[in-house]
């Protein structure tokens, strides 16, 4: 896990007691973190200066989810916290929190992550079209498909359906081998 130079400064100021002092800074930490995890506490922390608050609590904000989106162990966060200048107490408060939150954290961040539909079974059908309303007679085969997809963590199944003439099935079909083909070979080297 890699910190910005912009979120290093920011920690730095965290880490500093003479802009949050030591009593603060667990109640701080506490409140960003049940504030991210959606457990509002709606409680702002007195006594510390207001733009020193609102900058403390964006980096920690986004330590506590790039460490949860990294999977960070307690050394690499103290190494992190460390070069940010944070006392030995601060660290092991941040460690602390951070190891009884990192499993509701990460189930958070796993459930707001934009993954596509995973396609978990097939129907399809032959239909002839005869005519229809624009012409008096189509005479043609088209193939009804209907994917049954799944959502990630969901068990909720959607149907995407679509139509295709055989030429578009041919070619579906034949694209669907060249990807197969791709990670088989992704997968091999």
């Amino acid at each position: 896990m890699e910190l910005s130079a912009e979120l290093s400064q920011s920690l730095q100021i965290c880490g500093d007691s003479v802009h949050i002092r030591d009593e603060f800074f667990k109640p701080l930490i506490n409140n960003i973190v049940e504030d991210v995890l959606g457990n509002k506490s709606g409680d702002v922390v007195k006594g510390i200066e207001p733009a020193i608050y609102k900058q403390s609590y964006g980096s920690l904000a986004t330590f506590f989810l790039e460490a949860a989106k990294y999977d960070a162990t307690s050394s690499n966060i103290s190494s992190l916290l460390e070069d940010c200048k944070f006392s030995a107490d601060r660290t092991e408060m941040v460690n602390t929190l951070f190891k009884e939150k990192k499993p509701a954290l990460r189930a958070m961040l796993s459930r707001i992550g934009t993954s596509h539909p995973h396609v978990v079974d097939v129907d399809w059908r032959l239909d002839y079209y005869m005519k229809n309303n624009y012409l008096d007679k189509v005479n043609k085969p088209t193939y009804l498909i209907t994917l049954k997809t799944e959502e990630n963590g969901s068990n909720e199944i959607k149907d995407v359906q679509f139509g295709c003439t055989l030429e578009q099935l041919q070619d579906l079909v034949g694209k669907l081998k060249d990807a197969t083909k791709s990670l088989e070979k992704a997968t091999h080297t």
